[in-house]
């Protein structure tokens, strides 16, 4: 499979800090990737050396088959970008802020009618972007990142500031534009549930180190399966599934049961409700629960996670 976005061992250090550590990450063509982590853990740096606003102390990055340290520019011509919804003149319309890009881009006028049609602002096109909503202006940033058709669009947080509308728009939208354009897209985002409904891939990076990379849904079902337990004695049945070696968590819908990777959850269920009931305890539900992204993050996300990523293609 052909990757868009490739970096081997990228390492960025500030000083006797190290905030990208070894990072080697692979995106696919046309893929909608989630690039994931807490505040400070290497996120922003990573996406900064991609599109050659620093340099990298080591290891090297790859977009659409250029290095970008050693073709910066080659590399930039591959690749939009939207780090926030700002840097626009506010008193020229959505149609001139466009206009005055393509001009320093040297693309064709029509450029910015495609970029228009794309994002669905056409309508708006003629309005002065100060009275634009929040929602408005990063479609705009979108399109100004479109400009001249790169294959890579990397896109830091576009949803946020948005109310619940704006982000199911542009939900939707996202997930469309691998079809619609041709384009790899790079998403960096905190909303787990908005990415685990968009991303076709994810990144999970931790402490500067890529804890877990793969397709989403792959890893959903390879990784090791749960099953959710509600009785009228959580306390209890807690102790009868640890009782089976498993690691238990409690939440306020009840229990969840980590089975071993490559466990069957439907026997394994079965196994463990029989279990409960012998224990005098009254099952109210029992079964398979589908591994969330919200999850599979947690797992990883901890303090000193394994700094080599599982990867799951």
């Amino acid at each position: 499979m052909a990757m868009a976005i490739e970096t081997r061992d990228l390492t960025r250090r500030f000083g006797a800090r190290t905030a990208v550590d070894r990072v080697s990450m692979t995106v696919p063509e046309r893929a909608v990737y989630g690039f994931l982590g807490r505040n400070g853990a290497g996120k922003t740096t990573t996406l900064k050396m991609l599109l050659g606003l620093i340099r990298p102390s080591a290891g090297s990055a790859f977009v659409d088959g250029v290095d970008v340290a050693r073709d910066r520019m080659g590399a930039a011509r591959r690749v939009g970008a939207l780090l926030e919804a700002h840097g626009f003149y506010v008193n020229l319309t959505g149609r001139e802020n466009l206009d005055l890009t393509r001009t320093l881009l040297g693309v064709p006028a029509s450029e910015v009618d495609r970029v228009l049609e794309v994002v669905e602002m056409r309508d708006n096109a003629a309005r002065r972007v100060a009275d634009y909503s929040l929602g408005m202006r990063q479609r705009l940033g979108l399109a100004r990142a479109m400009l001249g058709a790169p294959p890579v669009l990397v896109l830091d947080e576009p949803t946020n500031g948005l109310d619940p509308d704006g982000i199911a728009d542009m939900r939707r939208f996202l997930k469309s534009l691998p079809e619609r354009t041709g384009a790899t897209v790079l998403l960096s985002s905190h909303l787990l549930g908005e990415i685990e409904q968009t991303a076709t891939h994810i990144g999970i990076v931790n402490e500067g180190r890529l804890v877990l990379e793969g397709e989403l849904s792959r890893l959903k079902s390879d990784l090791a399966p749960e099953i959710a337990v509600r009785t009228d004695d959580p306390v209890r049945a807690a102790e009868v599934l640890r009782g089976w070696d498993l690691t238990v968590i409690a939440s306020d819908d009840g229990l969840t049961a980590r089975l071993r990777s490559g466990d069957d959850a439907d026997r394994r269920s079965a196994e463990l409700n029989r279990a409960l009931i012998q224990a005098g305890l009254s099952v109210f539900a029992i079964g398979p629960r589908a591994r969330s992204l919200e999850g599979i993050y947690r797992d990883v996300s901890q303090p000193s996670a394994q700094p080599q990523p599982e990867t799951v293609r």
